[in-house]
């Protein structure tokens, strides 16, 4: 291959460095202190053996394998096993966002919004651009293993040693990686950023869904999935490094593949080719909601096909747990018979506060399309009728409330028809259904969130995705790391009654409601005061 194809690499990756720092920095150092924070406060939280070995006891139940990995160093639960086995495949996954995010956009996106040909009006090499984002990304990669490791450290603690806190960074680091190679080769096959980032995210997603039917069933099946090679590491106990090798070889396949892609087509095309549209128009086009629908009619598919997907591992582990906890009678003489629930009953709560934070994100992504297409400057086109702005921005907020909600609803139906068969004793259908509709309020909230920050300012709509990533982490964590009631009660998901545990209180969920329809209020009179950018 020619060194001209290269030209300039160097160049474009101190731009890509130049306008990526901040988001590297605020993403690398995000997630530093959170591996701090975490190891932390197992080593505080955790001091005597017996403490330790009743953790452990709670880990082996297969649904706890299926949402963080097999547990491995169980019989030895200190610090570091702990968080490796806690922490390791969370923390994996969001270096794999934060890679997958800044591919799609200085790929695919950088094509759609013209700098790709801005780029390629200058004497710079066909594959230079692409070259200069994945080194840039191996470069962010590397400086959140180096931070992760060296950070881990000086903590001190002895059961967290330096060599394998280094290679618990570079686990982290690999999986980043092998992402963005992913997100490159997809940004090859896709016409838009969009879906070079949906398909990305469905590998993601699938990789979590293949590792986690794996773990609980068919450990062979594990090796089949990216994040099952992170967690074959098995980082602070036997420290294997060669799983590092398969994400590194997989990532250069990928990068490989996309190079190779990119020579054969044209610049702003997708390999994947485009349907043809219809010689007329469908009369539901004629109505901004029917336009927005029409837009987002892939991405509403991939999602409800992913919740559903999610939604039945989760239920397909229920009765494995339910046989895990008769069998072990330490845990049996946790339930509190006064309750009168099992802890499978239980521990379905927090299954649906988790699903209800993964339904807000394609929740969020349907609204914010009316923010992405009039980044292209392609609202100029419907403004320029008869329509109001009021009208079109209440149509993209129908359609993400609407099939925000619907994703909830086809997780919880997926959850509950999972657990059927594999259950001596089914959980009722409106016992589980209500445990999952009653996070419908908490939803809505976090969508207003997001069109209160479209309406006033589109720049700081990424607010919004801090927001829930803060409460997934309060709600994910926080029983955990046995966090004080106040952080989770920042977030509206926290103000949920823990159906089947609690009672159905209606007052916090009128009141998140009410929240909601004040935030859709000040986000559509926003919109029609401030100036559009096209």
């Amino acid at each position: 291959m020619s060194r001209k194809n290269f030209y300039q690499t160097g160049s474009l990756i101190k731009f890509y460095l130049r306008a990526d720092l901040l988001k590297m920095i605020i993403w690398i150092l995000s997630i530093t202190a959170l591996t701090l924070l975490t190891a932390w406060a197992f080593e505080d939280l955790y001091q005597s053996e017996a403490e330790r070995f009743a953790v452990a006891e709670t880990m082996r139940n297969p649904a706890m394998t299926a949402m963080v990995g097999p547990g491995y160093g169980l019989e030895n639960y200190t610090t570091g096993p702990m968080m490796a086995h806690q922490m390791l495949l969370f923390t994996a996954i969001l270096a794999a966002v934060m890679t997958i995010l800044l591919t799609a956009k200085h790929t695919r996106g950088d094509e759609e919004d013209g700098r790709s040909e801005m780029i390629g009006s200058l004497p710079a090499g066909r594959l230079a651009p692409l070259t200069a984002v994945l080194i840039t990304m191996g470069i962010s990669q590397l400086l959140l293993a180096l931070s992760l490791g060296s950070s881990l450290s000086i903590l001190g603690i002895e059961t967290v040693p330096v060599g394998d806190s280094f290679l618990y960074g570079a686990a982290i680091g690999a999986t980043g990686l092998f992402f963005a190679g992913v997100t490159a080769f997809f940004a090859q096959l896709s016409e838009s950023s969009r879906g070079a980032t949906g398909f990305a995210f469905l590998v993601l997603g699938l990789s979590y869904i293949i590792r986690a039917f794996g773990d609980v069933s068919n450990e062979t099946v594990s090796w089949f999935s990216p994040l099952g090679w992170t967690l074959k590491t098995e980082v602070y106990v036997n420290n294997l490094i060669s799983p590092l090798f398969l994400l590194v070889a997989g990532s250069l396949f990928f990068a490989g593949t996309a190079f190779s892609l990119l020579f054969k087509r044209d610049l702003g095309s997708g390999m994947l080719p485009a349907k043809p549209g219809r010689k007329h128009a469908s009369p539901f086009l004629l109505s901004p909601f029917g336009l927005a629908l029409r837009l987002l009619r892939t991405s509403i598919i991939v999602w409800g096909v992913a919740l559903m997907a999610i939604g039945a591992s989760y239920g397909s582990v229920l009765g494995d747990l339910e046989s895990f906890f008769g069998s072990n009678e330490m845990l049996s003489n946790m339930v509190d018979p006064e309750s009168g629930l099992t802890l499978t009953e239980q521990f379905v709560s927090m299954l649906m506060a988790i699903m209800s934070m993964m339904a807000a994100v394609p929740a969020l992504m349907f609204f914010f399309k009316l923010k992405s297409e009039e980044n292209k400057n392609r609202m100029e086109n419907i403004y320029a009728r008869a329509v109001s702005r009021q009208k079109v921005f209440l149509s993209y907020l129908a359609v993400a409330l609407i099939f925000g909600s619907l994703m909830m609803v086809i997780a919880t139906v997926s959850l509950w028809g999972a657990s059927v068969p594999v259950m001596d004793e089914p959980m009722p259908f409106s016992t589980v259904i209500t445990a999952g509709l009653v996070y419908l309020p908490a939803i809505w909230v976090m969508v207003g969130i997001g069109t209160l920050f479209t309406g006033y300012k589109p720049s700081i709509t990424s607010i919004a995705w801090g927001y829930l990533i803060y409460s997934f982490l309060v709600v994910y964590l926080g029983g955990l790391l046995q966090l004080p009631e106040w952080p989770g009660k920042l977030s509206p998901f926290g103000h949920v009654p823990q159906i089947p545990g609690e009672d159905l209180s209606l007052i916090p969920l009128l009141l998140l409601t009410l929240f909601a329809a004040i935030l859709y209020t000040a986000g559509v009179y926003s919109y029609k005061q401030r100036d559009l950018k096209g």
